[in-house]
């Protein structure tokens, strides 16, 4: 990690005057560094969120961690283990409802969603100071980050990777073929939960800088935009983190600039950064098909040369293990 008195000089290096006056502050430098911390947590477990599908249950599970949080706040303890604590709740009901109830387990999550976030807050109305602890968690509060919090982030955000790293395979044969996982006697079950707790993880090192209602934006944003560029997986987590950071980066400079909310405008960066990459791609598309129109005007396919011989079938796979 740069250390904040190093930042300004390294800023200076870069040129343009508008960066350096927004990173000149003490607070911007630690808003920058809580950023780009939070935003390799949350683009490294955010991969295997978005490869598995599960994108919803990734959005209850921000939510879902408010209670933990609240509780934390209230009682005086670690956020990290409150989060854990809710995070191992929320998990278990999901996997209680999926198994045992007559519902669908997107139906179950959307309640368990609900509930939880309407615990949290009612658990946070018994604080002094109710509305300012509610803004806190929910939204975040980037520019008044300690060095003490980037701190716990850090030590968060290791984890999330390191972990990551260790139980790769798993978390790849489970993205990609669950029976092959059993089969090779990684319990995906296991394997299952374990992610649930790094994506509490990142959560709470997430949760300073934009909140548990935004860190959907840094979690699911950035590796969704990575899995439309490239398709390695290891590829995609890089291609997330440097969104991610890139993200952190713009949305800070327009915060200062513009005096936005620093969190939420970070979050509508990592979004609109999703939606460029799309349409960029989508136009790209568009533009081929019209020059393939163009070269076929009779409309029908195109047949190859008399002797040539049809080229075979491939599936089309988003993405590679």
């Amino acid at each position: 990690m740069v250390p904040s008195a190093c930042l300004p000089a390294l800023l200076g290096t870069a040129g343009t005057g508008w960066l350096t006056e927004a990173f000149a502050p003490s607070f911007m430098q630690r808003a920058l560094v809580a950023g780009l911390v939070a935003s390799v947590a949350a683009a490294v477990v955010g991969t295997w969120i978005v490869l598995r599908g599960l994108t919803f249950l990734g959005d209850a599970l921000a939510h879902g961690v408010i209670p933990g949080l609240a509780l934390a706040v209230l009682w005086g303890f670690s956020p990290i283990l409150g989060a854990l604590l809710s995070a191992l709740v929320m998990s278990g009901a999901v996997t209680l409802v999926g198994r045992r109830a007559r519902v669908r387990e997107d139906v179950g999550i959307g309640l368990l969603f609900v509930g939880m976030l309407a615990l949290g807050v009612v658990i946070i109305s018994r604080s002094q100071s109710f509305s300012t602890d509610v803004t806190a968690l929910l939204f975040g509060d980037i520019l008044g980050v300690t060095a003490a919090d980037i701190r716990g982030q850090v030590v968060a955000a290791v984890l999330v990777v390191g972990a990551s790293l260790v139980l790769h395979r798993p978390f790849l044969a489970l993205a990609f073929n669950q029976d092959k996982a059993r089969t090779l006697g990684m319990r995906p079950a296991l394997a299952h939960t374990a992610l649930l707790v790094l994506v509490a993880v990142a959560i709470v090192a997430s949760f300073d800088a934009i909140g548990t209602l935004l860190v959907f934006g840094l979690l699911i944003g950035p590796p969704a935009t990575a899995t439309l560029l490239v398709r390695r997986v290891p590829l995609v987590m890089t291609v997330a983190v440097a969104l991610g950071a890139s993200a952190v980066v713009v949305g800070l400079l327009i915060s200062y600039h513009q005096g936005t909310a620093g969190g939420a405008t970070i979050a509508g960066v990592a979004v609109l950064e999703f939606l460029v990459v799309l349409a960029a791609q989508e136009t790209r598309r568009a533009v081929r098909e019209a020059r393939t129109r163009r070269g076929n005007p009779s409309g029908g396919p195109n047949r190859p040369h008399p002797g040539a011989e049809p080229a075979p079938e491939r599936p089309v796979t988003p993405i590679d293990p």
